[in-house]
């Protein structure tokens, strides 16, 4: 087995929920195009992304359960972002409106937690907004960013705890908040009452 098979398998949750079947469908497919595109093989991407070539076909496939991490690599090294493998047909436009109907759930748990991402920006992912509900009780463990990265929060409703560098920071109901998020940290809802969320990623080169 590969040391990098560890990092996501068939069903491996990412934080304490799973990545969207559809999303991971809509990516895998866009990921398999592009190589195609690229002349590349699922070996040479996969050793460029820093994975194994099984985990590699399990997510051109839909069939793996990788790391955000994981898939914002493998788009890098194809030349993109994971975003713009959502496809964006306006993505040249001075004014893009996405209604929400067409905000994509990314992420979500048994408990009744989501992430929409709603919106990112264009050709280079500098920035994406998303929307987070928590459900009370749960809890979602985000991978370490590249070096320099940040993100901001606006907590709409209920209290959010952010756990980070073996710290916890109590994020009320009409606060900012900015994490770097080039190291492990986790989004947590320790009380009673569901957390709503704005959350912008700001990922470095």
């Amino acid at each position: 087995m590969n040391a990098y098979d560890n990092e996501a398998s068939v069903g491996t949750p990412t934080g304490d929920g799973a990545l969207d079947q559809d999303f991971l469908s809509q990516v895998g497919s866009r990921i398999r195009a592009l190589r195609t595109i690229r002349t590349l093989t699922v070996q040479q991407l996969a050793d460029r992304s820093q994975i194994s070539r099984r985990l590699l076909t399990q997510i051109e496939l839909g069939q793996a359960n990788p790391s955000l991490v994981t898939v914002t690599r493998i788009a890098r090294e194809l030349g993109t972002e994971f975003t713009n493998l959502l496809g964006d047909s306006a993505a040249d436009a001075p004014v893009v409106v996405h209604p929400q109907a067409d905000h994509t759930l990314v992420w979500s748990s048994q408990a009744g937690s989501s992430a929409h991402l709603l919106i990112a920006t264009a050709e280079s992912r500098s920035a994406d907004l998303w929307l987070w509900h928590l459900a009370p009780g749960d809890t979602y463990r985000g991978q370490a960013d590249p070096t320099r990265s940040q993100e901001l929060f606006y907590v709409l409703a209920g209290t959010l705890t952010i756990t980070v560098d073996d710290q916890e920071v109590v994020v009320p109901t009409g606060a900012s908040c900015r994490l770097r998020s080039d190291r492990l940290y986790a989004y947590v809802n320790g009380g009673d009452q569901p957390v709503d969320f704005v959350r912008t990623v700001v990922l470095a080169a």
